[in-house]
């Protein structure tokens, strides 16, 4: 049985854009302090730039890169109805996962923001997988994503410090609906056959900066800065890697390899963000920082190895 699912992308595959893209995702929050620490720019202003810019992007690459062949016409295309819909919902998802995160952390901080919103994601998306899309974790997949979520509270609290307020927690759990039905609806259209990833990735792009705007422009969208060539650069890095290029690959990957396990891997974010605060910005390795990323990296690798049998021994199109 071929591992190479509707959406085209071979599982393997699709499972390394995953862990690309969440690693990618994790150096975003070292810039955006980085231009915090560089200008006046809010939290709102900086996702609306970082989707605007990414769209460009992307936009770009897509008319730059040569055209495939035309498919004969009983086969073309999707309708345009269905590809408005699919990126309207995808935009709409991407902007409610964003700002409302944004204003969770806010709210009731850091620690516990993400802990809720990227906590609340893989049981919220495990549970709609299984209603909407028929699938099935198993013990092992429950059992990895527990683990997952442990690791998760455990590099999250680990500290101690965090406060705990309830419109800070609801606004996660707003974040965490966004982030799940932006992988339930790609998971959905890419196991149905015909969605275009690129066209997802551009259009989701547009539908999110238009939605961010009236926000962004409320917030203050012009920053003021004393190092602006230093700013330039660092939007155009949030924009193009952790936004244009892991985007395009999560849209990608999302659409190949089950939702529960999509939600998993895409915690290596907080994982990566850990290793660079070490790494690059010089705090201190504790015993809860490390413990939770072993727990988490350990969920992962578990989650991978099991999608990748599983695609070997189960109809893919079931």
């Amino acid at each position: 049985m071929s591992n190479t699912p509707v959406s085209g992308l071979p599982i393997g595959r699709g499972l390394l854009y995953l862990i690309v893209a969440g690693v990618a995702w994790g150096t975003a929050g070292a810039a955006a302090s980085l231009v915090y620490r560089t200008s006046d720019m809010g939290p709102i202003a900086l996702s609306f730039w970082r989707c605007a810019v990414g769209f460009v992007l992307l936009l770009g690459v897509r008319l730059l890169r040569p055209r495939p062949r035309p498919l004969p016409r009983r086969t073309v295309s999707e309708p345009l109805a269905r590809k408005a819909l699919r990126a309207g919902a995808t935009g709409v998802g991407l902007a409610v996962f964003q700002t409302a995160y944004f204003a969770a952390v806010q709210a009731t901080g850091l620690a516990v923001g993400t802990v809720v919103t990227l906590g609340a994601g893989p049981v919220l998306i495990a549970l709609g997988a299984r209603l909407t899309l028929g699938e099935r974790l198993g013990r092992g997949g429950v059992a990895a994503v527990a683990g997952a979520l442990t690791g998760l509270a455990v590099l999250a609290l680990g500290g101690g410090g965090a406060t705990v307020r309830p419109w800070g927690v609801l606004l996660a759990l707003v974040s965490a609906a966004g982030y799940c039905a932006l992988t339930l609806v790609t998971r959905k259209w890419g196991r149905d056959g015909g969605a275009d990833a690129s066209a997802t990735s551009v259009w989701a792009f547009a539908v999110t900066s238009l939605c961010l705007l009236p926000l962004a422009l409320a917030e203050g969208i012009l920053p003021h800065t004393a190092d602006p060539l230093r700013l330039g650069w660092l939007l155009v890095y949030i924009a193009a890697v952790p936004t244009a290029l892991a985007y395009a690959l999560y849209f990608a990957g999302a659409a190949a390899v089950r939702s529960a396990t999509v939600s998993v891997i895409m915690l290596l974010e907080p994982v990566s963000a850990a290793v660079l605060a070490v790494v690059l910005l010089g705090e201190h390795l504790t015993a809860p920082t490390l413990a939770g990323t072993l727990l988490m990296l350990g969920s992962v690798a578990g989650l991978a190895v099991a999608e990748t049998r599983g695609a070997r021994r189960e109809p893919l199109s079931a």
